[in-house]
């Protein structure tokens, strides 16, 4: 644990291979189900950044579940938001009328057609547009995700939103002429 603390990455991998099942364990049976993977990796990247704050001689093991908890905590969090800022993403949020049934059906199959125009993008637009609206993380905590520079978060946003628009639009005509 000390070397790990240090900066010793070949530490930190002996710890992730001695807790990776545990930690699986524990995001699934929090609800994480296939995303548990996700949550898993997360946690790990977030124990790795804050094992300077480690407390010296404490256990690893309930630190890291803790850090586990959360991130499936934040997974069920994000789910909630997700549908919100799938309408904002694209646009719809002003023309659904919340309150009314009707709305609310057309407001479902629009967020089902712009999960289906994501899923569609080529894998880094997709990751770019998850992280930054579905996960409502900010550009600067999106590249830090990524791994990227914020300059390139920023470009590759404007071109998925860019490649989305006219998918979710053409959706958006078809659901309305089934009306």
């Amino acid at each position: 644990m000390n070397r790990a603390r240090a900066g010793d990455l070949d530490a930190y991998a002996v710890l992730v291979a001695r807790y990776s099942a545990v930690a699986h364990r524990t995001a699934y049976l929090l609800g994480a189900g296939a995303n548990a993977e996700d949550v898993v990796q997360e946690a790990f990247v977030k124990g790795f950044r804050g094992l300077k704050g480690f407390r010296p001689g404490a256990a690893f093991r309930p630190w890291l579940l803790r850090i586990v908890a959360n991130e499936a905590r934040n997974l069920h969090r994000g789910a909630r938001r997700r549908a919100a800022l799938e309408l904002r993403v694209a646009g719809l949020d002003e023309r659904v009328d919340h309150r009314d049934p009707e709305s609310l059906a057309i407001s479902g199959a629009s967020r089902t057609a712009l999960l289906d125009a994501v899923r569609a993008l080529p894998e880094r637009d997709s990751l770019v547009v998850t992280c930054r609206y579905f996960l409502d993380l900010s550009e600067a905590e999106t590249a830090q995700v990524l791994g990227w520079p914020q300059g390139t978060v920023k470009s590759r946003l404007s071109r998925a939103l860019a490649r989305l628009r006219p998918v979710v639009a053409a959706s958006l005509r078809e659901e309305a002429a089934h009306d």
